[in-house]
């Protein structure tokens, strides 16, 4: 199984579009959130209808540039697995929208204590499943993944917590875009996207294991 992942589009959808044209064998797209930058409903609802020309499932999450009712339409244009899970397969795929709070005062900020809930949620659902993938928009703490130019480690204590606890395969996430690249944390495989918006994704290949690689 072949799966592609972007986070970050900040509404950059004719970017976003020919990533998913150009990548053959495709058997879903994750989309990690930030969709848009502070968008419409009607703005999320245009892109991913948009998107799901090309036939493949969908599977979104919210960043914390969207605004909170985008769930509701994420929800009804795609399969949303924010607080929840879905399954491809043997494969089970669960995440959580937002990101914890930031000194910009975006719109989707969250407290640990409900990235932590959300995980939790989403893990009830696929954790029989054989290969177990985790979307959170906000990378884990003090990773490869998740730290400013100046050097500081803004990524979530509680997604950290999570993965040390739990060991999912694979962890797609973004956020924070200065910080694209792959990093590993007990056994999971993890990735930062970096953003759609500059032509960046990840491709995601589903065997015995996952294998992540990053495109663009």
């Amino acid at each position: 199984m072949k799966i592609l992942a972007m986070t970050d589009i900040h509404g950059a959808y004719e970017t976003a579009g020919r990533i998913i044209a150009k990548e053959a064998g495709i058997s879903a797209i994750i989309i990690g959130g930030d969709l848009t930058t502070n968008g419409s409903a009607d703005e999320a609802k245009v892109a991913l209808r948009e998107f799901s020309k090309a036939n493949f499932p969908i599977i979104t999450v919210a960043g914390n540039m969207d605004p909170r009712e985008i769930e509701e339409t994420l929800s009804t244009n795609s399969i949303s697995v924010n607080a929840c899970g879905t399954m491809l397969d043997d494969v089970g795929i669960f995440g959580v929208s937002g990101s914890p709070f930031t000194p910009m005062h975006t719109p989707n900020e969250i407290s640990e204590e409900e990235i932590s809930f959300r995980a939790h949620s989403g893990w009830k659902d696929v954790q029989a499943a054989r290969i177990k993938i985790f979307v959170p928009h906000a990378p884990p703490h003090n990773t490869k993944l998740d730290k400013l130019r100046s050097g500081q480690h803004v990524g979530s204590t509680s997604v950290r917590k999570f993965v040390e606890q739990f060991q999912p395969d694979a962890l797609i996430c973004g956020h924070i875009h200065e910080s694209r690249g792959v990093d590993v944390l007990e056994k999971t495989a993890m990735a930062n996207c970096g953003p759609a918006a500059n032509g960046f994704y990840a491709i995601l290949t589903v065997g015995k294991t996952v294998s992540v690689e990053l495109k663009g």
